[in-house]
């Protein structure tokens, strides 16, 4: 652990809604470690600012969330070869000459998963941020689909993730859809992953408002966890679908980022517990 004030920091903007802090606050506790988690609002304008602050003031790392994942990539000195496949970053570790970039998100959002019950299968991705972009490449390389369809509300977004991770497609046919045409495939699909930050904070917001394409068979994923079952999730549900919530994946990419700032485990009973105190609040 580098000399200095023993910070860690989330960057994003909102953070508000995030539960990180409390999270990180439980793995500290437990191994008494000397160190702070503090959430940062940083808005965009300001992110390099922000980033080489945090440096000056011998941060030993940080957490980067929405919208800034793929724009904190060109302020880093180096970065892992996911980060580098996927353009975004959620996780800055310090390096001997400056951040080095690296991504945990797709390790968390495959945590609560069945890795071999999507092979073969056709999967929806919504939205086309730096969430989705770790989505899609974990989607890509762990899950082995047959189709794996991105949409967006700007089209230009999901044939830019499409174009960035075809090198890893495989056998897969990945592939850009507008959103108005995308309801075939939300039907046809064995999951459905929600990478858009539409539902947080608002029990009555959903990026996809026809319950009628969800069923029984599917399994519906929201990378939102505040709150804990969103509207997207409750439809689904309804129409008899397998639901997850973001909540496994925080705290499972929030156990990777530990280990790489910490060298140890994140009690994650302990943190999802400590989480689902402040999600009540």
């Amino acid at each position: 652990m580098p000399a200095g004030p023993r910070l860690l920091a989330l960057v994003g903007d909102p953070v508000g809604h995030s539960v990180s802090p409390e999270i990180h606050a439980a793995g500290i506790a437990t191994h008494g470690l000397d160190l702070a988690y503090l959430a940062f609002r940083v808005p965009l304008k300001d992110l390099a600012a922000a980033v080489g602050g945090l440096w000056a003031l011998g941060a030993v790392g940080a957490n980067v969330t929405v919208p800034h994942k793929e724009a904190v990539v060109a302020l880093c000195a180096s970065a892992s070869d996911a980060v580098r496949a996927t353009g975004s970053a959620n996780t800055l570790v310090r390096g001997a000459d400056g951040w080095h970039a690296e991504t945990t998100d797709g390790a968390g959002f495959l945590a609560p998963l069945d890795r071999t019950a999507f092979a073969g299968r056709d999967v929806v991705i919504l939205g086309a941020g730096g969430a989705a972009r770790a989505v899609v490449h974990a989607i890509l390389t762990a899950l082995a689909p047959r189709v794996v369809t991105v949409t967006a509300r700007r089209p230009e977004q999901a044939e830019a993730v499409v174009g960035a991770l075809a090198p890893w497609a495989g056998a897969a046919d990945l592939q850009a859809v507008a959103w108005a045409d995308a309801a075939p495939a939300v039907r046809a699909a064995s999951l459905v992953v929600n990478t858009t930050p539409v539902g947080t904070g608002d029990p009555d917001a959903t990026p996809w408002p026809d319950a009628g394409d969800f069923h029984a068979g599917q399994t519906v994923y929201d990378l939102v966890y505040r709150p804990a079952e969103t509207r997207l999730l409750r439809a689904a549900r309804a129409a008899g679908a397998a639901v997850v919530g973001g909540l496994p994946m925080l705290v499972a990419q929030a156990a990777a980022s530990f280990r790489l700032w910490t060298g140890r485990d994140l009690p994650t009973a302990a943190a999802r517990d400590a989480a689902l105190r402040a999600l009540d609040r």
